[in-house]
């Protein structure tokens, strides 16, 4: 089990020290990968193509990922490393313990939320792929997201199975539970993915139709789609001012943090374009809705499956490789609420006590959202969108202003040469954080 901290009394303006870290440099990344690649890339990216222009929108989701993203996630790191804590004694050090401690159990009170709604509706992703291989699957009698979780009961006991595994993982610890996992789940997530984008490129005039989406149409590009897309580079890497702060207080100091991220940056985008080798063909070539929003999932992609040759097993292989990543997201996600916690001042024996709490009261609340799907929506837009995009810009504030400029060079400065290092302060200091405050401002305008 890991001792996310030391045990030393200590003052409210003293950062913990943290005793755990990655034991490699490729368990750092399949981990950092497995925290970032999520239900996003398949639920969120091929239908935001499909809605801003498809290859227009891709392109410009590149040019974001790298420079927005990738330097906002490595703030995040940098300010866990740096104070060797979570958000509560990263942002007690960057802004006092007054301003600090209420903004960090914000951040982790956001944390919380997300995994008891993501918790169902990663249930209900298990729930699709058992759902598909009963006998008698239809397309008129598939469980229809737009009409809510059609089994609430058995979708709610999935989600609970999976809270049990996810907390099971913590408790091990880093080492022989988190890494472990995601050292296994990933290559076998990339292995399926793989062999599901081979299966639909195979179908036929599926190549023409991914050629056709993909070639970019700039015409069709406005404001709105430099928007989007950058809003999903920032979303798709899970900026949250709270994951990103702890998992970053697990990195070795010899770990270089901006290549590691442009490394997990691009794993990410990768995951994405192979959800949509998937997705985009398939769906095209049998005449679905491309832009069919938050139901493409859940509505879109089982009716996919009911139609297309080979659907009855290729269905429920391509929604098991999303369960995979999907879980290791619920993992980060729960053990991000349980160390961050343990910066508490005299919280730090109690990690066993705080994770099973943390589970039960996650099952709990997990069974309203079951019984009132229809709350999923309005939790992702306040916690999972926006307390989340508010923990990042508060994080890199806290790095580039509250920490300063020299504590942020030296953990920034590892792998890069000075000239783009000095670029590098000067953008994350001023650029990121504008562009983050504009994604979170332009956010709340659509919203309202």
């Amino acid at each position: 089990m890991p001792a996310p901290c030391n045990t030393e009394k200590r003052e409210d303006s003293t950062p913990l020290t943290r005793a755990t870290h990655f034991s490699s440099r490729l368990t750092t990344i399949l981990t950092m990968a497995g925290l970032a690649i999520g239900l996003g890339n398949v639920w969120r990216f091929p239908y935001m193509m499909g809605q801003n222009g498809g290859g227009a929108f891709l392109l410009l989701y590149l040019v974001f990922m790298v420079l927005l993203a990738i330097p906002a996630l490595s703030c995040e790191w940098a300010l866990g490393r740096n104070t060797q804590s979570g958000p509560i004694g990263a942002l007690r050090a960057a802004f006092g313990p007054r301003a600090g401690k209420p903004l960090a159990l914000l951040f982790l009170f956001a944390a919380f939320v997300a995994t008891t709604y993501y918790s169902l509706v990663v249930g209900n992703v298990a729930y699709s792929a058992w759902f598909a291989l009963t006998p008698g699957f239809q397309e008129s009698t598939l469980p229809q997201y737009s009409q809510g979780l059609g089994d609430a009961p058995t979708q709610y006991g999935f989600g609970l199975g999976i809270v049990g595994l996810s907390a099971l993982v913590v408790f091990v610890g880093l080492k022989n539970g988190i890494e472990q996992v995601n050292r296994i789940l990933i290559p076998v997530f990339t292995l399926i993915a793989l062999f599901a984008a081979y299966s639909a490129l195979r179908q036929p005039g599926a190549m023409d139709k991914l050629l056709e989406f993909i070639t970019p149409d700039f015409s069709r590009v406005t404001p709105g789609t430099a928007f989007a897309a950058m809003g999903q580079a920032s979303f798709s890497v899970g900026l949250s001012g709270a994951m990103g702060v702890v998992y970053g207080s697990y990195l070795r100091r010899r770990d270089r943090l901006l290549p590691t991220a442009a490394t997990t940056g691009f794993l990410d985008t990768g995951a994405a374009l192979l959800a949509s080798l998937f997705v985009v063909p398939t769906v095209l070539v049998f005449g679905l809705d491309m832009a069919g929003g938050p139901g493409l999932l859940f509505d879109t992609l089982p009716r996919l499956f009911s139609i297309m040759p080979g659907g009855r097993w290729l269905g429920p292989i391509f929604l098991l490789a999303w369960l995979l990543v999907a879980v290791l997201t619920i993992i980060a996600a729960m053990d991000t609420v349980v160390t961050g916690l343990l910066d508490i001042e005299g919280w730090q024996h109690r990690r066993r006590q705080l994770l099973l709490g943390i589970a039960l009261l996650v099952s709990m609340a997990m069974g309203g959202v079951a019984w009132n799907p229809h709350w999923i929506g309005t939790l992702d837009m306040i916690f999972g969108n926006g307390l989340f995009m508010l923990g990042s810009l508060v994080s890199i504030i806290a790095l580039g202003w509250g920490l300063g400029m020299a504590k942020a060079r030296s953990e920034l400065a590892a792998g890069i040469p000075p000239w783009l290092l000095t670029l590098s302060l000067l953008w994350i200091r001023f650029v990121v954080p504008l562009a983050i405050g504009a994604i979170l401002v332009g956010y709340i305008i659509s919203v309202f």
